[in-house]
């Protein structure tokens, strides 16, 4: 079982294509610009995405292999009372748009998970900050996405696992390039 697991992974890493390289490379790009002007990276996403949206942001604030200065960064997903209070008083679909509201600055870097890509709260969070002069990107395994963000990464799977395991190798390569550039 494990090999074929391995396999499955294996074959999704090696039909990442030109498209996927370069997506990736502009925003690695567009991180360190960004963090170099005195802004952040904020991430979020649904489920097993929000896990991933929280160990990325950790990766830039604590470290990856290097120890250096924290990165600024943040995950919206970890405010349990702030989500539920949305979800509540407003709608789910506002539970990361309404925290931009106020924490996002002009240049900030905003990246969505969303395996599916049509996850309405990352959606409506990704048009609020790209409104807002912020460099988008969303994480995705749907390849079916209007081009309405300035950077879209679509791992080639339908699995949901393949497409977050992904996510996450993609978060690794982006942070380790980003640490050895600042």
């Amino acid at each position: 079982m494990l090999k074929k697991y391995s396999k499955d992974l294996i074959s999704t890493i090696n039909k990442f294509d030109k498209r996927i390289n370069k997506n990736f490379e502009n925003l690695k790009k567009n991180i360190i610009q960004s963090l170099k002007n005195g802004n952040k990276v904020i991430f979020f996403g649904n489920g097993g995405s929000a896990s991933d949206a929280e160990h990325l942001a950790t990766e830039f604030i604590i470290k990856y292999k290097n120890r250096r200065k924290s990165l600024p960064s943040i995950s919206l997903t970890t405010n349990t009372s702030l989500i539920t209070a949305c979800a509540n008083d407003f709608n789910f679909s506002y539970i990361f748009k309404r925290q931009l509201e106020s924490l996002l600055s002009n240049g900030d870097i905003v990246i969505g998970l969303s395996t599916s890509g049509r996850s309405s709260n990352v959606i409506k969070a990704l048009d609020y900050a790209k409104k807002n002069h912020c460099y988008t990107c969303l994480l995705t395994g749907n390849r079916k996405i209007n081009k309405k963000y300035d950077c879209i990464i679509s791992v080639p799977s339908k699995e949901t696992a393949r497409i977050q395991e992904c996510h996450i190798l993609i978060g690794h390569a982006l942070i380790e390039d980003v640490e050895k550039n600042l």
